[in-house]
């Protein structure tokens, strides 16, 4: 519920702080935040402490990973259960991006509907079926509710993540181009890009339910096994990185990516422990010391698609279902894929995690009007 504090200083509205997967932050009911865009993300640009970058006055941890939102309500269509909007907060910018998803914080949606009273509990293992608002991409989760009671406790382990927890799976039903127009937006597996004063260098520009742009970390004078800190120190790397992915953003048909979170820049890699292949991830900007949910399942896409940046580095094992483990900084993500006769993509599953960390109220340090621009 939105409220004002007793002495109208503040705007207080009720949360849980949750994590989904290897990201975390606030989760809302929609019905609690306004309901115009320019209002609500006004809001949340104050609830999060932004534009700061170590988001000292509000819940936001300073990182990428650590300043996202989820906003949950009811379903409004036939079948569907919950509906899910997902906000990147700008840690130094004033800035809310609701245009891209994220599969981790996805796996914490059907929780919080459980803890708020939006869903009950169906059997010992529920599953709903939840709409991303974001790109209108629709999956299935399965959580544990055994004696109709949602459990977070259990033996499933996911990298980037300490200890174990119970299962979630999410069965994604339609991720392929998830914000460009189709899961090739520039019509091509493979482009050769030019910057001025550097060497060509081919690329795969996907969207498999995240828009990449994947590389091999060879073609840029790299190994793909180097550390994060040791990546995002790498200043020549990294403007190198940037310039590709504004030109790659105009060609998927993203126009100007400069302010967007998106596309991702991934180096690929031969596995080294036992994987399908080995990644290195920018989010956009700042290497990821895992890799996204939505982003592991482009790049497992990119894995299984003849002609690709992947292709001969990826070890497959071939068949219908491939189980495809994406090698990252802080472990692995395992990816399954069901191909068709003619070999396209038409599911994907994962496993992730979540739990509840705090139930109460956040304050926003001032009243937010109706109608008021972040």
């Amino acid at each position: 519920m939105e409220t004002m504090d007793k002495n109208q200083t503040q705007q207080a509205v009720d949360c849980l702080f949750m994590r989904g997967g290897t990201s975390r932050g606030p989760f809302f009911r929609a019905a609690d935040l306004p309901a115009d865009p320019a209002s609500r993300d006004a809001l949340l640009l104050a609830l999060m402490g932004s534009p700061d970058p170590r988001q000292i006055d509000g819940l936001g941890g300073a990182h990428p990973l650590t300043s996202k939102v989820g906003i949950v309500g009811p379903g409004r269509e036939p079948g569907v259960d919950l509906e899910f909007l997902f906000a990147q907060v700008a840690v130094g910018d004033a800035r809310v991006d609701t245009t891209p998803n994220c599969g981790n914080m996805l796996a914490a949606v059907v929780p919080f509907a459980l803890e708020t009273g939006l869903l009950t509990p169906r059997a010992d293992l529920s599953r709903y079926r939840v709409l991303t608002l974001n790109t209108g991409m629709l999956c299935d989760i399965d959580v544990q509710t055994p004696n109709g009671r949602l459990r977070y406790d259990g033996m499933a382990r996911i990298d980037g993540v300490p200890g174990t927890a119970a299962p979630i799976a999410i069965n994604f039903l339609d991720t392929a181009g998830s914000v460009c127009e189709g899961l090739l937006p520039t019509g091509q597996v493979r482009d050769r890009l030019r910057v001025a004063g550097q060497p060509d260098i081919d690329v795969t520009c996907i969207d498999n339910g995240m828009p990449m742009v994947l590389m091999r970390a060879a073609d840029l004078q790299r190994r793909g096994d180097e550390s994060v800190a040791e990546l995002n120190a790498d200043e020549a790397l990294k403007t190198r990185l940037e310039a590709l992915r504004l030109l790659a953003g105009e060609r998927m048909g993203l126009g100007d990516v400069r302010d967007k979170p998106y596309p991702k820049m991934c180096l690929l890699s031969p596995p080294r422990q036992g994987g399908s292949i080995a990644t290195r991830c920018f989010i956009p900007h700042v290497c990821h010391d895992a890799i996204g949910v939505l982003a592991a399942v482009t790049v497992a896409t990119a894995c299984v698609l003849p002609g690709s940046v992947a292709d001969g580095l990826a070890r497959l094992p071939g068949g219908a279902r491939q189980r495809v483990p994406v090698e990252h900084p802080s472990g692995e993500f395992s990816v399954e894929l069901e191909l068709d006769a003619a070999g396209q993509v038409v599911r994907a599953a994962l496993l992730r995690t979540a739990r509840l960390l705090m139930r109460g109220t956040a304050y926003a340090p001032r009243p937010v009007s109706s109608g008021e621009s972040a």
